[in-house]
């Protein structure tokens, strides 16, 4: 086993960063609108406004997630058990990422 076998020259980024990102952004979108819409008007020392923070922090935030996962596809693509492995730590890194994402965009407002 040599070490030029793991080597790539390739583009850091695959063809599907657009795609992988914007399906990042949606399910993160979902997700907080499903806590946003269910808030109702919310509490009233949130102020007005409140349901634009979760609105756009948490698409963002799944969008880098997208990003993370794209950035992973060479090592998914290794053989063997390697491949396996990195394919579900990438998977379980999204999750986690995602739920990090909704935290971070309901802090302050339904996450005191």
């Amino acid at each position: 086993m040599t070490a030029a076998k793991y080597e790539s020259s390739g583009p850091v980024f695959t063809q599907a960063l657009k795609k992988r990102m914007l399906i990042g952004a949606g399910i993160g979108l979902l997700i907080v609108s499903f806590f946003v819409i269910g808030a109702g008007r919310g509490n009233p020392n949130w102020g007005n406004f409140w349901q634009i923070k979760p609105l756009l922090v948490t698409p963002l935030g799944g969008a880098i997630v997208g990003l993370c996962y794209d950035l992973t596809e060479r090592l998914r693509r290794l053989e063997g058990w390697l491949g396996k492995a990195f394919l579900i730590l990438s998977i379980l890194c999204a999750l986690i990422g995602l739920w990090m994402s909704l935290i971070l965009g309901l802090a302050g407002t339904m996450w005191d």
